[in-house]
């Protein structure tokens, strides 16, 4: 992905907004999926979140930009960080999701993965793979994991080397830039980088099932920066709950999807 220079920190390139709307995927008109918002919970707006996931009662987040770079357990209620482990420069940290007592963490252009505790985020190994890494998730089997394409890669969980993949389509056509992923309710969720829209998909053939435009939320955050996008799925599969946030937003939601 392009790069800027923005403060002093490697960010994720400002497109010109004629260009941006002509390179973005628009999906056909149609009755996207309805939600309701639940509740809304404090959210560190200098997040710049790129993975997200709940468990045993915390969040766990993954945030980006290069020097910036963390992974931490986030209180749901108050928003407030209980643990928290740097991720270095030169890496610029991307998706997490947690695999026994483990968490597997992915960097952006780096091909380099890492592998930490769950406990106390201490590092236990590390694994490679190409291209970009964007996002992580789970079914219970596979680690599954975006790159930024219109593609979605199963690892084995154990060893990290890819199984098989999928590619994502809408009415046959390629989805690309699948960004933080979810499993939910034995689909995958996938937010669209500069997209409101969360897709979902079938994990068996790649389909878009449906949409969720989240489009009202990012304006109850209050955001107007152009790189403060939708990102970022949690599921509650104990109590059938779902949080949703974006890159430095103040605010992270609860919604009731239907079905």
């Amino acid at each position: 992905m392009p790069l800027a220079e923005r403060s002093g920190f490697r960010v994720r390139w400002r497109l010109p907004a004629l260009l941006l709307a002509l390179t973005l995927f628009v999906a056909p008109a149609q009755a996207d999926t309805p939600w309701t918002l639940v509740k809304s919970y404090p959210h560190d707006p200098a997040a710049f979140t790129e993975g997200l996931f709940f468990l045993d009662g915390a969040l766990y987040e993954s945030t980006g930009l290069e020097g910036r770079s963390d992974i931490r357990k986030v209180a749901l209620k108050t928003g407030k960080i209980l643990q928290r482990r740097s991720i270095e420069p030169p890496y610029f940290g991307e998706g997490i999701v947690n695999w026994g007592g483990k968490i597997v963490s992915l960097t952006w252009r780096q091909r380099q993965g890492f592998v930490w505790t769950l406990a106390d985020f201490a590092p236990i190994g590390s694994f490679r793979y190409e291209g970009e890494g964007w996002a992580l998730t789970q079914d219970g089997q596979s680690l599954i994991m975006s790159d930024g394409t219109a593609q979605l890669r199963f690892l084995d969980p154990d060893s990290l080397t890819e199984t098989r993949r999928i590619t994502v389509r809408w009415n046959g056509r390629p989805v690309d830039r699948l960004n933080e992923l979810e499993y939910v309710r034995g689909e995958i969720w996938a937010n669209i980088w500069y997209d409101t829209r969360i897709a979902r998909i079938s994990p068996d053939t790649g389909n878009v099932i449906d949409w969720i435009d989240i489009a009202p939320l990012r304006k109850a955050a209050g955001v107007s920066d152009s790189e403060a996008v939708a990102n970022g799925i949690a599921y509650d599969a104990a109590t059938d709950r779902i949080f949703v946030t974006g890159k430095n937003w103040p605010k992270l939601f609860q919604i009731k999807v239907a079905g």
